[in-house]
């Protein structure tokens, strides 16, 4: 066996890229020696143009090239004794082929193999923005003793084997700046990239670039440090967020560190403490990201802090949680991953003690799960209700993943849509997603619930729509009298159409609340009972914690719950069962949400008669069963009598001229 698979095939450490795995407990600890070989198979299939020595100059460094990442418990202690900077893994692979290479007689070591070595994967580091254009200073030294023909041939063979390797969509994506940025090195053009370049090339995720933060990249960073692993660390928080990390950090260097003994600073170990599995795939830690959120709004915390050791030459930088924390995170991923309801809730309110949630909507660890949710409309009736827009100002409330919006600008692109939400990270989101497919639509910080459009400084407009939205204002905002107060809805319905043009109008997709059926003036209690039978146990437990938890329907006191043990159902007046039903619809991930809305507030004919007195014209009432409830629903229960109730309704009113 030859050394270099030695040392790759008999390790126990796992020096994996964060960014190439789709979940962490996939990773074998094999997967340096896989891309390796991969490395190789690449260069049997292209390097057919390239002279013998040529090819196995390039087979050698590709062979070489990744050991630092391997070797056994000894290996690497005896390495680390040699202060290599076995997180550099290029610059220690070099040393550790010299090594080794040396000891075998000097007719085996080369120096074209070594600086190849020194330099593997640079031409690509620099394209990301993590090394400067300098770092590859090392390849003239080639020059002396190849042609130039000769030296391009090998970069050209040698990057296209890192790059396929990695993903061949990959390397037809960069090839061509590959090449432009090899052909500029063989001239000795070593001139640094703009800043501006460079960050953007550093963070291609990144909507907007602060002017700050590319100061401060220009000041405290570029060119003397490389920075590694910085895209796979902070990709998910924002130009304010990073502008806050490496002010820090910075501040970290000077007065801890001798700045000219860090040649790379690598955010790796963030990088791999950041995220864990959820659902089989691999998901950012939303619960360690919460935390850090909070340092980073207020750095006087003792939650955490930023956590800095040197070794090698390389600053590698973390995050240190207090113990509390720590265990606050260990106790939301198992409880997560339990599944348990109570859990659900109970993370909830830990987070909010500690201030660690961004606002009362933030949903921790599935919003985004939630917002894809939410911008699944295919089988939805959004599609439906822009028949009704009118006019040339069309706002949108409470905008959520923003799939209206798209609807609404595809179908009318020479319209001014206006987006709303009062939730900090749908509004991050939505501005993201629309600098990031350049949309034309706009987002704004509003609640009707507060005032009027006019009232809020904005002009007036002609369509105003709640989709899936009104329910959220009755069931969230705090009144003197409490939430689930219905005058709130009459107060945001009121507000919406005074922000209204004369001929403007008000497009309303909710839920609908079901009729109470009467009988000689009393309540017909046969017809207004539903029981729901469930097909395993955990609909039951679900439906306990519901019981518990569920503060809605303030309004109607005769509930008639009764629970069958035996028979696993329950039964109880319809417009409980109905809430109930449309909750449990959405799975145990939500509930902790979910459970606090009520679902259907108005029926529709208490919607018309509310509208008409505010002198609306009503041209369209109605209620109907959401198609998606019963499809997934019958998985789950029978009902008794078969019937769902109608989940939803339409309204359109609209202003007289």
């Amino acid at each position: 066996m030859e050394k270099w698979y030695e040392y790759l095939y008999y390790t126990e450490n796992s020096a994996v890229n964060i960014e190439r795995v789709d979940k962490v407990s996939g990773i074998t600890g094999h997967e340096t020696l896989d891309y390796t070989l991969r490395t190789l198979d690449v260069l049997e299939s292209i390097g057919k143009e390239l002279l013998e020595e040529e090819y196995l100059l390039i087979k050698t460094v590709l062979q070489w090239s990744e050991v630092a990442k391997g070797g056994t418990v000894k290996d690497r202690a005896d390495w680390a004794d040699k202060n290599y900077p076995l997180d550099i893994h290029n610059i220690a692979s070099a040393e550790i082929y010299k090594d080794y290479t040396s000891e075998e007689g000097a007719a085996i070591y080369s120096n074209e193999v070594y600086i190849l070595i020194r330099t593997h994967g640079m031409i690509g580091q620099c394209l990301r923005g993590e090394v400067p254009v300098s770092g590859n200073a090392e390849l003239g030294i080639l020059l002396e003793n190849r042609s130039r023909e000769s030296v391009t041939r090998i970069l050209y063979i040698l990057n296209e084997c890192i790059i396929t390797a990695v993903s061949v969509n990959l390397w037809n994506r960069v090839k061509t700046a590959v090449y432009e940025l090899i052909d500029r090195l063989m001239d000795g053009d070593f001139r640094e990239l703009p800043g501006c370049v460079r960050v953007r090339n550093l963070l291609p995720g990144l909507s907007e670039v602060p002017e700050e933060l590319i100061r401060i990249f220009e000041e405290d960073y570029f060119p003397g440090f490389e920075l590694w692993y910085f895209e796979a660390a902070l990709s998910d928080f924002s130009g304010e967020q990073l502008i806050k990390i490496l002010k820090d950090l910075s501040s970290e260097i000077r007065e801890n560190y001798d700045a000219d003994s860090i040649s790379y600073i690598s955010f790796k170990p963030l990088a791999d403490s950041l995220y864990y599995d959820y659902e089989g795939r691999k998901h950012i830690n939303i619960y360690k990201k919460r935390i850090i959120e909070k340092y980073l709004r207020d750095s006087s915390t003792e939650n955490v802090s930023l956590n800095t050791s040197l070794l090698g030459g390389a600053l590698l930088v973390d995050f240190k949680f207090s113990r509390v924390c720590e265990k606050l995170i260990d106790f939301c991923v198992e409880a997560e991953r339990c599944g348990l309801l109570t859990f659900e809730k109970s993370i909830t309110v830990l987070y909010d003690m500690f201030g660690f949630r961004r606002d009362e909507f933030d949903r921790l660890n599935n919003e985004a799960k939630y917002l894809a949710t939410m911008n699944s409309s295919e089988k939805s009736t959004k599609n439906t209700i822009i028949e009704y827009v009118v006019g040339n100002r069309v706002v949108d409330v409470g905008s959520g993943g923003g799939v209206l919006l798209d609807l609404l600008e595809k179908r009318f692109p020479d319209k001014t849509i206006i987006g709303t939400d009062i939730s900090e990270n749908v509004i991050e989101v939505l501005n993201k997603k629309r600098i990031d497919e350049k949309h034309k639509w706009e987002v704004l910080r509003h609640n009707f619930a507060d005032n009027s459009f006019v009232d809020a400084g904005h002009e007036k407009v002609d369509t105003v729509i709640f989709s899936s939205i009104m329910h959220e204002i009755y069931s969230y905002t705090e009144t003197p009298q409490g939430r689930f107060n219905i005058e709130i809805v009459r107060k945001a319905l009121r507000y919406a159409y005074d922000s209204l043009n004369p001929g403007g109008r008000l497009v309303i997709r909710d839920g609908v609340k079901t009729p109470i059926p009467m009988k000689d003036g009393k309540i017909d209690i046969k017809a207004d009972t539903l029981r729901v039978t469930f097909k395993e146990r955990s609909g039951l437990d679900f439906f306990r914690n519901y019981l518990q938890d569920f503060k809605g329907l303030p309004d109607i006191e005769d509930r008639r719950i009764e629970i069958d043990e035996a028979g696993l159902s329950v039964s109880g007046c319809v417009n409980y069962m109905r809430e109930f039903l449309y909750t449990f619809t959405w799975g145990s991930e939500s509930y902790s949400h979910e459970v606090q809305e009520q679902f259907g507030y108005f029926t529709v004919d208490e919607y018309r008669e509310f509208l008409e007195g505010l002198g609306a014209v009503i041209i369209r009432a109605d209620a109907f069963l959401e198609p998606g409830y019963p499809e997934h629903l019958r998985e789950l229960v029978t009902l008794e009598p078969d019937i769902f109730p109608d989940s939803n309704c339409i309204i359109i009113a609209e202003k007289p001229l």
